[in-house]
């Protein structure tokens, strides 16, 4: 039987590679090799900045949705029910997510909050998740009066460590909730070989990562349930919207019953479950049909240009580059890497202030504290100040002790870069010698 041979090309090797990077750089401290020109005036000192390139300026929307919106207006109804707008946005959802049942709804929030319903998830249930996220990941778990499980991430990839979360689990496990954060794939896989074995629901949380793929296949195609948001900030959007998806049979035909306060609209009468009311409008359906349409394109130089970024810091010693599998198409809601803090005689903060005087457009670090850090979850005042399941002994969690290592260090070293589509390699190309400039001036 003959081995079948894969090529990978450079871009794919150091994106798929920086994860053995990043073991080296957190591990022994060993530099890697370093730039051997002499260095130049930071801009933050009065020297000539590093990003010259501008970031062109182009409209989110335009004659697709407005034709669109147009067709909209023809109709007698703007309820998503039987509505052309929903049917045409589940089409196209459709041909980008191959799955069965599809659910519109008012947003990403919502879709989680929906999928956990469908689950089965209840009084006392606990679903694990990621500490690094929106708190829309965790709203449902709480709704239901479940209790979410904040597992540890991966040093490179920010995403959910698979040994973490199967050390989590308990037999109060109900599911597990795998954010794709910043559009990079999780090992979804392991985690579905996971959920399998322990008789779990596998839920992707894909609000960030439109357009991406893991190992070829679209994300959300994977898990039980997958879950997208059209906030505005997405990369693709009606203002505000989500869509709740499913492969599977038995939480499918749950989808629709959930986001809509728990009837089935197939039958007359009768509510055998009880949900809220999270649906979509006709308007918002329009607008997010026209947007799919560009979904493509915009993935696909996302993809690119944060590869890009990946193939020019991947050497620059003290850098901890994005971790992306070379076999996934991680779509970039944002970059990041990471400074090993001995590297350099300086913090993080003057760090990202020298790249942001260069002109590169970045922040440090992402949300402020893990999810378990916030005042809401220290205090557990989720209700009117009080957390029943906790007062009725049916969990024993104290988010006040609770600790996961390396996502706090995610957070204490992670430098944020935007990346959009509207970027040129010219302008990705000079952040990068921003970041070699800037790295090379502090270095310890």
């Amino acid at each position: 039987m003959s081995e079948k041979k894969h090529t990978v090309s450079r871009r794919q090797f150091v994106v798929g590679t920086s994860g053995m990077l990043l073991a080296g750089a957190l591990a022994d401290g060993t530099p890697r090799a370093a730039e051997t020109a002499a260095p130049s005036k930071l801009a933050i000192q009065g020297g000539e900045k590093a990003v010259k390139a501008a970031v062109a300026g182009k409209p989110r929307w335009g004659d697709p949705e407005r034709a669109q919106l147009n067709e909209m207006l023809e109709q007698n109804s703007l309820f998503y029910w039987q509505g052309p707008q929903t049917k045409l946005l589940t089409e196209r959802f459709q041909q980008f997510c191959p799955v069965k049942y599809v659910q519109t709804c008012s947003s990403g929030t919502a879709a989680l909050h929906i999928a956990v319903g469908a689950a089965g998830v209840g009084v006392g249930d606990e679903v694990i998740t990621s500490p690094v996220t929106d708190i829309g990941t965790v709203i449902g778990i709480l709704y239901q009066q479940a209790v979410p499980v904040f597992a540890d991430l991966g040093a490179g990839t920010c995403n959910l460590d698979v040994a973490d979360v199967e050390r989590r689990i308990t037999p109060k496990t109900k599911a597990i909730i795998a954010v794709h954060l910043t559009g990079n794939p999780c090992d979804l896989d392991a985690f579905k070989a996971l959920a399998d074995r322990h008789k779990l629901v596998l839920i992707e949380d894909c609000a960030q990562a439109w357009g991406a793929k893991y190992r070829g296949r679209p994300i959300g195609s994977v898990g039980h349930i997958a879950c997208f948001s059209l906030q505005n900030s997405k990369h693709i959007t009606c203002g505000d919207g989500g869509v709740a998806a499913s492969n599977d049979e038995r939480f499918g035909k749950l989808l629709q019953r959930f986001g809509d306060k728990g009837g089935d609209r197939n039958k007359w009468g009768g509510h055998a479950v009880f949900a809220t009311n999270y649906r979509m409008s006709e308007p918002q359906a329009a607008v997010a049909a026209a947007q799919l349409t560009r979904l493509e394109d915009i993935a696909a130089k996302r993809a690119r240009l944060g590869n890009l970024l990946t193939e020019k810091i991947a050497n620059i010693p003290g850098i901890v580059p994005h971790q992306v599998h070379p076999e996934d198409r991680a779509v970039y809601w944002f970059y990041f890497f990471r400074i090993r803090p001995e590297a350099f005689r300086c913090n993080r903060s003057e760090f990202t202030k020298a790249l942001v005087a260069e002109g590169a457009g970045v922040s440090g670090g992402y949300i402020k504290v893990p999810l378990y850090g916030e005042p809401v979850f220290q205090q557990h005042a989720f209700f009117a100040g009080r957390w029943p399941v906790k007062e009725m002994g049916l969990t024993t969690m104290d988010f006040a002790q609770h600790k996961c290592p390396e996502a706090e260090a995610i957070l204490a070293s992670m430098i944020r870069v935007t990346i959009t589509e509207n970027m040129s390699e010219e302008y990705v190309l000079q952040t990068a010698e921003a970041i070699q400039k800037v790295a090379r001036h502090y270095a310890a």
